[in-house]
């Protein structure tokens, strides 16, 4: 197993360039099974195990998937013959689920298994299942499976209404309504800059997506897809790591393509802490911090405060002066980084869903182990910013959201090594 080693107290400065969205790049390679003719090549694409999951999962059904450049995916999809995901890879990573939508606009029919991935609570796929039915779908859940059909019909474009703003499920119904017939009208449906992300990609291939970003989707159905090319967004979720990393340690970093807009809510409450923000067209800085004033956080759905940054935004919480509250509303079991924090020092109550920080004077370097991809961003962070050696195990989760992270940080000051 690997651990990362850092040794606190540097104060990061310079450029580090953010990389294609994890939570983009995952759909659009789903979306790729569409494609019954020509091929696609997907630019600024991450290399991360989440992708090579993801990439296995549709090599597995029939795609050819091959690295073209350490950023470039070819993917021809024109022989895609099978209806039932490997169960060994898709247990590995809750975003295979989302082949799902794709194979049954595709194939008439599904068999996925239902999702793993971070153990950060209940993440039900009913909201996709509704989704599939709508469209006229017979459905069937069992053995640990999901297998949607047509019975050799064409799917129906229908009017759906999602009861929570799921963004899995928004992905999933707007894929299989691409080759429906009739209009979809998906109400409603999550707003993140991937789905735009995804709608333009599926719009490249030949599909007819429109009010994506907004609260209803119309999706016009069309008979068949082809292979598009496509440069994914860059990673918010990445760009705010960064940022709040310059931040624990009175840095001045500046994140190479971060897009201000899709960062709003985590800027906002960076400069309410007293974080000087400079933004410009290719991307943000932020100097110095951590800041003088305690924070109340609460996460909701884009263009809320993400729940991906509650963690990391927590590593900073515990050196502010005062009381800050974090909510989170949108998982129920996502502060398990909390007692790996309370190790290096910190002071966290948690009560259901809130956790009370009271700042500290600094975190001191101790053992931890993260419990999931953002858990273990937070603890960089908090490594970065605090007094002596901080080991951080469990990199595996890492990986999956982060290529290459000791590197990059290295490269703005940071003393961190990978030690396997």
């Amino acid at each position: 197993m690997s651990k990362f080693l850092i040794r606190g107290g540097n104060r990061l400065s310079g450029s580090v360039k953010v990389e294609g969205a994890k939570n983009a790049v995952l759909p659009i390679l789903a979306a790729s099974i569409l494609a019954s003719e020509g091929t696609s090549l997907i630019e600024d694409v991450p290399w991360l195990t989440d992708v090579e999951t993801i990439s296995e999962v549709i090599s597995a059904l029939g795609a050819e998937v091959r690295r073209e450049s350490s950023s470039t995916l070819f993917v021809d999809s024109r022989n895609v013959n099978q209806w039932v995901a490997q169960e060994s890879l898709v247990r590995k990573m809750r975003a295979s689920f989302l082949v799902m939508g794709p194979l049954l606009a595709r194939m008439g029919q599904a068999r996925v298994s239902l999702p793993g991935g971070c153990a950060i609570g209940a993440r039900p796929v009913d909201q996709h299942i509704k989704g599939f039915q709508s469209l006229g779908a017979a459905v069937e859940i069992g053995r640990g499976h999901v297998e949607v059909r047509t019975n050799g019909k064409r799917l129906k474009g229908n009017r759906i209404y999602l009861d929570i703003q799921s963004v899995g499920a928004t992905q999933n119904i707007m894929m299989a309504a691409c080759l429906a017939e009739g209009r979809t009208v998906l109400e409603n449906a999550a707003k993140e800059p991937e789905i735009v992300d995804l709608a333009n990609y599926l719009n490249a291939m030949g599909a007819n997506v429109r009010g994506a970003g907004t609260d209803v989707i119309r999706i016009e159905g069309v008979d068949r897809m082809h292979g598009a090319n496509h440069t994914v967004i860059p990673d918010r979720i990445q760009a705010g790591t960064f940022l709040l990393a310059a931040a624990m340690t009175g840095g001045d970093v500046y994140v190479e393509g971060a897009i201000s807009d899709h960062l709003k809510p985590i800027l906002a409450k960076m400069k309410e802490a007293g974080v000087e923000i400079l933004e410009d067209i290719n991307g943000v800085r932020a100097r110095g911090g951590p800041g003088s004033k305690p924070l109340d956080v609460k996460t909701l759905p884009y263009p809320g405060f993400p729940t991906d940054m509650q963690a990391q935004m927590m590593a900073l919480l515990t050196v502010l002066p005062g009381n800050s509250l974090v909510t989170e509303s949108v998982f129920e079991n996502r502060y398990m980084h909390v007692g790996e924090l309370q190790r290096m020092g910190a002071d966290i109550k948690i009560e259901g869903r809130t956790a009370l920080i009271t700042g500290v004077p600094y975190l001191s370097g101790a053992g931890v182990t993260a419990s999931d991809l953002r858990a273990g961003a937070a603890l960089v962070i908090a490594g970065l910013g605090a007094q002596g050696e901080t080991e951080v195990q469990g990199l595996h989760h890492i990986d999956r959201g982060y290529s290459r992270l000791e590197e990059k940080l290295r490269l703005i000051g940071a003393d961190i090594e990978r030690i396997d």
